[in-house]
């Protein structure tokens, strides 16, 4: 397709986007009395207007029952986490048996981790990218100082080349085979949160198994954002949180995914709770742990009920439109991004550079831009006009295209915006 730089352009774009009712289904922030251009789905998507009715009506079951909504309540709370089972499955590229909620992210990971990063004298190593997301970072010192190692010694970073802004595929596998027999745990953003690149999980996660280690994914940009089969990867395990892509609201519910290859292997360390106890004998209150059979035998405590209720909301949404549907659509407008992004440096002689990778099957409902020769002053006017973005230094903005609540003409009018920023900076 010719894209235009013209809201006629976009306008039509929209009328052919079997997705775009869907825009009507969000709460949008307004600023000047207009809706904004909303960015930042990859830090906190949009609430859906659904998610209301799912919140009232866990309070309203606790009004009425208190304890009895465990039960009687039209969805029983002590099975509510059930019903993410299918869609979230779905999802991620999972049987239902291989995912469940619980927690947030990084505590989920930290208790994957239990089970998966077993340490020995020799085969102590962890593989991750350089630049991780900082509470990765802190999470793999902490791991490896509870375990009695120098995270120096334990944590292998894989790097950019020098003047590039993403890792090569050929550079994380040559260090797998490097590390080798020391290689104890293989553990990447799916989705990198500072460039938006996406990583080959089926690659890596079988050269990860070629030398013995596990292998697992921090999918917190990846949930509901990219094509995800992990079930088919073989990918060990897996946590992502629910709040960016998938709408559930400020710090909510992780899930998790955990391959149905080690349901069965009771060897693996894990921290064990009342919650993961076999459901049929949950309230017998016995002394030893009995794990509930697949995913749901790594939960702990009893489930936040009203954190799961926007999550349930939002998943249900998902399974209506479907992944495939959704990534149709964000490769276009996120292309359209790309193409409005371009026409716009043209127009005001400046360089834009756009470190998020060109190829589709590298990137996902995300661009990140170098604003060469602009300062924070262009992010400052671009939020004081409605378009709600973020900026991480020392001078990049994140774009968040995301293909349910995103319009084509929000692209053409944020292209607008940006170009009036930069000549009134100029």
């Amino acid at each position: 397709m010719t894209f235009q730089n013209t809201r006629e352009f976009a306008q039509e774009l929209d009328t052919q986007d079997k997705l775009h009712h869907y825009r009507n289904e969000f709460l949008f922030p307004q600023v000047n009395g207009r809706k904004v251009i909303y960015f930042t789905g990859n830090s906190l998507g949009l609430q859906p207007k659904r998610t209301r009715a799912f919140v009232d009506e866990v309070m309203d079951d606790w009004a009425k029952l208190a304890v009895e909504g465990h039960f009687y309540s039209e969805k029983p709370w002590w099975d509510y986490h059930e019903r993410f089972a299918e869609p979230l499955s779905k999802i991620v590229g999972a049987l239902p048996s291989e995912v469940t909620v619980m927690n947030t992210l990084t505590v989920n990971l930290h208790l994957l981790m239990v089970s998966f990063y077993r340490p020995t004298e020799k085969k102590f190593k962890i593989l991750c990218e350089a630049k991780a997301f900082p509470s990765d970072q802190y999470m793999f010192q902490s791991q490896v100082k509870f375990h009695g190692y120098n995270p120096d010694d334990a944590i292998v970073e894989i790097h950019r080349r020098e003047g590039e802004h993403n890792i090569r595929l050929e550079d994380v596998l040559a260090r797998i085979e490097e590390i080798g027999d020391e290689l104890a745990l293989v553990l990447i953003g799916g989705v990198n949160y500072y460039t938006g690149q996406v990583f080959d999980i089926k690659t890596i996660t079988e050269a990860g198994h070629k030398v013995g280690a596990y292998v697992g994914w921090d999918l917190a940009h990846a949930a509901g954002n990219i094509k995800l089969e992990l079930h088919d990867w073989d990918v060990d395990f897996a946590a992502w949180c629910s709040y960016k892509y998938m709408n559930s609201g400020p710090g909510n519910a992780s899930g998790c995914f955990i391959h149905e290859d080690h349901h069965d292997n009771y060897e693996l360390n894990r921290f064990s709770g009342w919650w993961g106890q076999n459901k049929a004998k949950r309230f017998l209150m016995e002394p030893k742990f009995n794990p509930e059979p697949g995913a749901n035998g790594w939960q702990i405590s009893n489930l936040p009920v009203l954190t799961l209720a926007p999550y349930l909301a939002s998943v249900e949404m998902f399974a209506e439109v479907g992944m495939d549907a959704l990534i149709e659509k964000r490769d276009q407008i996120t292309s359209y991004l790309e193409f409005i992004l371009q026409e716009i440096d043209k127009e005001v002689n400046s360089t834009f550079e756009i470190i998020t990778p060109t190829n589709p099957e590298e990137r996902a409902s995300q661009l990140s831009v170098f604003l060469h020769g602009e300062g924070k002053s262009l992010f400052d006017y671009l939020m004081k006009n409605g378009v709600i973005t973020d900026w991480r230094e020392p001078n990049v903005i994140r774009l968040a295209p995301v293909p349910l609540y995103c319009s084509f003409e929000d692209m053409y009018e944020f292209g607008q915006i940006l170009k009036a920023g930069i000549q009134e900076h100029s």
